[in-house]
């Protein structure tokens, strides 16, 4: 032992007028060494996020400040990308707009699950699945699905929410390592790339569930609460509009009614709650939500509102940027090019909705998602160099974020939302 703590004989016998002074040259080489080192582990993840650095967590036992968990970790350390499980959904005549917003969004990290509707007929959903089959990128990830037995959705009926609970249950059975579900229809579109969500959504608590909602319901409630309506797509092969009971019922007494955006970005844990039905709320409300009006515009509001374990847990936003008819806003409007500006400046990651190739679809590929016609939106995954093929035709590390300008805006929204004027306050918000 005493060997090993022996100094070396050069060491020892210096004078003692230039130890210190080599001691802090050494130091201060190793410094450098270190920043420059770390400062290009930074790099490589682009650009570093700093709203989040003074995002509060809310949960008691987690009372700190994001600051102070990036402070404390490396300099190099950036925190892991999350997934996302994606549900796009269609109808009669949606299978080429599918692929179209399949692949503005799609990342081999994220799953996907294409989702034609029964009246969609059987030559399209097998073209679908055709090109599916057929994109070397999907064969080498394995992360896109179609739904092969598909379901009849009714408008403004519950079968919307049973297709929605099907394919997050698909979605939940195909992969144990997503984070959020997220579902969009052929007439989404994203505004930001996929590397920009990611790179966004990395530095937030992964409990967070992002959903427009409301317990002021207003006119809502004498036209979609207390009427009691029958989908016919839960007992009919083919496809009509709901009917009307004679009779009404009253607003419940057991539970608070909330109301919001059908389009949401809900937590992989919340989605298992659904499904697995661990507490039997979900399952009541499901069954109360069956002869409910337009049931995907207040279920999932209604579950988490009334749940002890996730009512602290929204954000109220869907994450859309989305333009209505006059009050009572029952119908969006479809956005056109007149709309671009709007559109980048508010910073959500998606919109809706569009019509079938709307000139403004070309705008955002062209100047907010730099997607060419036909392909992939470029990521830090694709490596391709040759100005003449595809870049995202050869693949590389889909871990490797590049995010852009869209990440900015993006985070600008998102620490509106989570500021504390704002988070707190509008969480599962009533009536006074």
């Amino acid at each position: 032992m005493k060997k090993l703590m022996q100094m070396p004989f050069w060491l020892v016998t210096m004078e003692r007028k230039w130890l210190v002074p080599l001691i802090a040259s050494t130091l201060i080489s190793i410094i450098l060494i270190l920043a420059a080192t770390l400062s290009l582990g930074v790099a490589s993840h682009g650009m570093r996020s700093s709203v989040f650095q003074f995002l509060p967590l809310w949960e008691e036992e987690h009372a700190q400040f994001i600051e102070e968990i990036t402070e404390e970790e490396p300099a190099g350390s950036l925190p892991p990308a999350p997934r996302f499980a994606y549900l796009i959904s269609g109808t009669k005549g949606d299978g080429s707009r599918m692929q179209r917003v399949l692949q503005a969004l799609y990342h081999p990290r994220n799953y996907y699950l294409l989702h034609l509707d029964l009246e969609a007929p059987t030559r399209e959903r097998v073209e679908l699945a055709h090109y599916v089959r057929n994109q070397p990128a999907f064969a080498e990830a394995q992360n896109v699905y179609v739904v092969g037995k598909a379901n009849l959705v009714t408008y403004r009926g519950p079968t919307m929410i049973a297709a929605t609970l099907h394919g997050a249950a698909i979605l939940l059975r195909r992969s144990k390592d997503w984070d959020w579900f997220i579902n969009l229809s052929a007439s989404d579109y994203p505004l930001i790339t996929q590397d920009d969500l990611l790179h966004v959504f990395s530095y937030l608590p992964k409990d967070l569930n992002f959903i427009e909602h409301t317990s002021d319901i207003g006119w809502k409630e004498f036209q979609r609460a207390k009427p009691i309506i029958i989908d016919p797509g839960l007992y009919m092969d083919k496809k009509t509009d709901i009917f009307w009971a004679t009779q009404r019922r009253a607003v419940p007494s057991a539970f608070r009614l909330f109301t919001g955006s059908a389009w949401v970005v809900l937590t992989r844990s919340f989605m298992e709650y659904c499904i697995q039905g661990y507490d039997n709320l979900p399952r009541t409300l499901l069954m109360y939500y069956t002869n409910f009006v337009s049931s995907p515009e207040g279920y999932f509001h209604t579950v988490l509102c009334n749940s002890q374990e996730f009512r602290n847990t929204t954000v109220n936003h869907d994450l859309h940027y989305i333009t209505w008819d006059t009050p009572p806003r029952q119908h969006p409007l479809s956005l056109t090019v007149d709309d671009l500006q709007n559109l980048t400046a508010s910073g959500a990651a998606f919109a809706r909705k569009f019509d079938y190739d709307d000139p403004v679809l070309d705008k955002i590929d062209e100047t907010l998602l730099q997607r060419p016609k036909g392909k992939f939106t470029p990521g830090g995954w694709c490596i391709g160099t040759d100005t003449h093929v595809d870049p995202c035709s050869i693949r590389g590390e889909s871990s490797v974020l590049r995010p852009g300008p869209g990440a900015r805006r993006f985070e600008d929204l998102v620490f509106h939302l989570l500021s504390p004027s704002m988070f707190r306050s509008q969480q599962c918000i009533s009536p006074q």
